[in-house]
């Protein structure tokens, strides 16, 4: 009995601890095709900057901060960084929302699988990743800010 409740407890730790992309740590890598059909790897934007944006069409909060995100893809043209916006909504949701609204990042639909690598799961397995959530990503390939919510974009900047 000790032996399967011990099983138990390493099992929910581990499924708990899953997937969750920390600063400090090494960002897990990834394939997800962008709105053109094109793959994007994670690993092959190595030495330089990555700027990853979780979010939604249906986010309101996501809605307003895409002019201050443009802003920085502005700001950093013809530098080494990379802008990657990814969405869980398919692509067809996308290409409607974005004949309304301009997005400069590399959008990368139907990234389902990217979000489960790097959301939080709460105690029960589940995701918790709130909209729009943020990560950067140095030249080494290391996390070096994580954030999530309203008005982030700051920090994305002064990171």
């Amino acid at each position: 009995m000790k032996l399967f409740l011990t099983l138990v407890l390493v099992l929910t730790f581990s499924i708990a601890g899953f997937a969750q992309q920390e600063v400090g740590t090494s960002a897990q890598n990834f394939t997800q095709a962008n709105m053109q059909g094109d793959d994007v790897e994670l690993a092959n934007l190595k030495g330089k900057i990555v700027i990853m944006t979780f979010w939604s069409t249906k986010c309101q909060i996501c809605e307003s901060e895409i002019p201050k995100l443009n802003k920085l893809v502005d700001k950093y043209q013809g530098q080494d960084v990379v802008f990657l916006g990814l969405t869980m909504n398919h692509q067809p949701m996308v290409e409607n929302y974005l004949k309304k609204k301009t997005f400069k990042f590399t959008i990368l639909p139907n990234s389902f699988g990217v979000v489960l690598k790097y959301a939080d799961r709460d105690n029960s397995g589940r995701l918790n990743m709130g909209y729009p959530a943020h990560f950067v990503i140095d030249q080494s390939g290391d996390v070096v800010l994580k954030t999530a919510g309203f008005k982030k974009s700051e920090k994305l900047d002064s990171v």
